[in-house]
């Protein structure tokens, strides 16, 4: 084996064609083993072409050679071509045969991706090192790492989903009684569409930002947003509307009628407050967004918002914020309105990562439409473990609403 790779190296070519044409250069026949190892041996004497040519050649006996995809991505890494690199190590952990593999597989193509100028790229395959990360001390490494690339990178991404039942899919009253001018009705004069309807809720959230400019004090953004939500009903809910239906004189709704789109782009401006020893922050961002509901467009939006946060003791943060919102070229007229909002919050850091929080929200809507306008109120009580189970992190809450709409008239004309 000795005498072969000093020939090879030598001659500077190996190949695995089964013939050689008669007048062509000499040609040494390895076997895939020797040609791996030959291979090798080309990367450690500082010899990256040879170690192209023999890993091209190995690839042309079988594609799917994890191995030899990953002695081409550590020959491009020498040669200086590290976008090639990453591509060969991106194939190394697809034809990978174990999470151990995969996980140095993932590692050095995240490597090479920060060494091609891609911090995003690099972070994707960082990810992608935790799902195969071998122990803790690995995924303390990895975070780590993460961090660092998150300081590096201008851009940040994120992606949430969930899937939940819910006995009010289309925010609904689910009174059995209304109240009017002070006295109760036991009849139900609101449509299919204005009941709680029960079913399940699918959402998916998905965010982009990219920072314009930082300092040690301040941060400026621009982020976009899509938030996707879609709505089954269950049986239960289509016989109750079915029902309402035929007692209202109006047709059943369907699932597609509660489905929602919204797409937001923010610029904010965040920055340090308050005394060194309890040192907040502040935030202040303008965004435009556009609301569809039912696959057909709501309305745009302007919005104003600020935030200002305390830290009142190295565990404890209080947090006041307020907004206002325009809304325009409404798809009906009854859409047009500003919204102003004020909320406060208040969290708590316990022991072992855990935390809670307790929040405020009000809000009031003042519109064209009677039946738009009105006041709302919610109490939320939050826990979130600091421990993650499995690949997921867990928050639950207790919410609790009440809504005012005083000036409200009904389809059939009374109010």
């Amino acid at each position: 084996m000795r005498k072969a790779i000093a020939a090879c190296l030598l001659l500077g070519l190996a190949t695995v064609q089964p013939h050689a044409q008669e007048g062509a250069e000499p040609q040494m026949h390895l076997s895939v083993q020797q040609g791996h190892i030959l291979a090798a041996h080309a990367l450690n004497s500082g010899n990256p072409q040879l170690a192209l040519r023999l890993s091209d050649a190995l690839l042309q006996a079988d594609r799917k050679n994890y191995a030899a995809w990953h002695l081409q991505a550590a020959a491009f890494a020498q040669a200086g071509q590290p976008a090639k690199g990453r591509k060969s190590a991106v194939r190394a952990y697809r034809f990978a045969p174990d999470s151990a593999t995969k996980y140095q597989m993932a590692q050095l193509a995240s490597r090479l991706a920060f060494q091609g100028g891609s911090p995003v790229l690099s972070q994707y395959w960082l990810r992608r090192t935790a799902v195969h990360a071998p122990n803790e001390k690995a995924d303390a490494l990895i975070a780590k790492d993460y961090q660092a690339l998150r300081r590096i990178s201008p851009w940040s991404f994120r992606l949430s989903g969930g899937l939940k039942p819910s006995n009010n899919v289309n925010n609904g009253s689910d009174a059995a009684t209304q109240e009017i001018d002070g006295l109760s009705s036991h009849e139900n004069r609101l449509g299919p569409r204005a009941v709680a309807l029960s079913g399940i809720i699918g959402t998916i959230d998905a965010g982009i930002s990219r920072r314009l400019r930082e300092n040690e004090t301040s941060q400026t953004l621009l982020s976009g947003r899509l938030y996707v939500q879609r709505v089954a009903l269950s049986s239960a809910a289509k016989a109750k509307a079915a029902g309402l239906a035929a007692r209202t004189g109006t047709t059943a709704p369907r699932s597609s009628e509660f489905g929602s789109t919204y797409g937001e782009i923010t610029l904010g401006h965040a920055f340090a407050a308050g005394p060194a020893e309890r040192l907040g922050s502040a935030r202040i961002a303008l965004t435009a967004a556009t609301s569809w509901y039912g696959g057909q467009r709501n309305y745009n939006l302007a919005k104003l918002s600020a935030a200002r946060s305390w830290a009142l003791s190295p565990k404890d943060r209080l947090t006041i914020d307020g907004s206002a919102e325009h809304r325009l070229d409404p798809r009906f007229s009854s859409l047009k309105a500003d919204v102003f909002g004020l909320g406060a919050s208040l969290s708590r850091k316990l022991e072992g990562g855990d935390s809670l929080s307790v929040s405020l929200g009000l809000r009031d809507t003042q519109a064209e439409s009677v039946n738009s306008n009105g006041r709302t109120a919610t109490f939320r009580l939050g826990y979130t473990l600091g421990q993650p189970i499995g690949p997921a992190r867990v928050s639950t809450g207790l919410i609790l609403g009440t809504a005012d709409y005083p000036l409200h008239v009904f389809h059939d004309g009374t109010s």
